[in-house]
């Protein structure tokens, strides 16, 4: 063989590995990004939810209130024509 083509197997080969070696930790970056921002999503949509069920409670309270002021109005008139 001759020394042109031994050296372009070398060169070739140190590119394939270097090629290799970036692709690999570029991948483990990506990786470690989405898991980043995947926790801080399922961070946000917990608060969220928290926040809907407390909502939700409210909005289940609010008509006894209504109902609970209207009789207290109620007896309020009655009493204002005695």
């Amino acid at each position: 063989m001759s020394v042109e083509i031994i050296v372009a197997l070398i060169s070739g080969a140190v590119a394939l590995i270097c090629g290799l070696l970036s692709s690999v930790i570029g991948s483990s970056k990506a990786i470690s990004y989405v898991e980043k921002t995947q926790a801080v999503t399922d961070t946000r949509l917990e608060e969220l939810t928290r926040e809907v069920r407390k909502h939700n409670n409210f909005a289940e309270r609010m008509p006894v209130v209504e109902e609970q002021v209207k009789i207290i109005n109620h007896r309020i008139n009655n009493l204002e024509k005695r």
